[in-house]
């Protein structure tokens, strides 16, 4: 599995070990793994590695990041080794911002596909309205068509059903 994905696995799991450990047992127990490894830092949830001293020391519950006067972010780790907080607050608000900009688009697109689907009242009209005038104006077409026929009757002009009548034998 590639880094960002353990990042993403590994962070929610460590902040939801963190909210769910025993905060009052632990206290001061951290300070025991300064100048050893960072694993065995973390082993303990409740407790903060701060790489530049090798320092182990309790997390600050109190603050969601702990502050620069006991670690620079860059050199804070929790939870995980290989992730430190500077990159833990980039992941997140890329992440963050790629999960906003998607929904915004997805609602974009169910608005756009609901109003395309239901025609408005203007365009309903509209329809209507030309339906209107195409029947008006067929009956105009066949009225017209009548009044020439007439027409020609009366002159003699009208064209006879069967135009090869005339070649008929009588």
């Amino acid at each position: 599995m590639a880094p960002r994905g353990r990042i993403l696995l590994c962070v929610p799991l460590a902040l939801l070990l963190l909210v769910m450990a025993p905060h009052g047992a632990s206290q001061g127990a951290c300070h025991q793994y300064t100048n050893k490894t960072c694993e065995e830092c973390l082993k303990n949830v409740s407790c903060l590695w701060c790489s530049s001293d090798k320092k182990c020391m309790d997390y600050p519950v109190k603050n969601v990041l702990p502050p620069s006067s006991l670690c620079k972010l860059s050199s804070a780790r929790w939870g995980v080794c290989w992730v430190n907080f500077e990159a833990l607050i980039i992941t997140m608000s890329v992440v963050g911002g790629a999960i906003l900009v998607a929904l915004f688009i997805c609602c974009c697109c169910c608005c756009r596909k609901k109003k395309s689907k239901k025609p408005d009242k203007e365009d309903e009209k509209a329809a209507r309205e030309r339906e209107q005038r195409r029947v008006r104006q067929e009956e105009r077409r066949v009225e017209m068509k009548s009044r020439h026929d007439e027409i020609r009757k009366k002159y003699g002009l009208f064209k006879e059903d069967n135009p090869y009548a005339k070649f008929e034998n009588n």
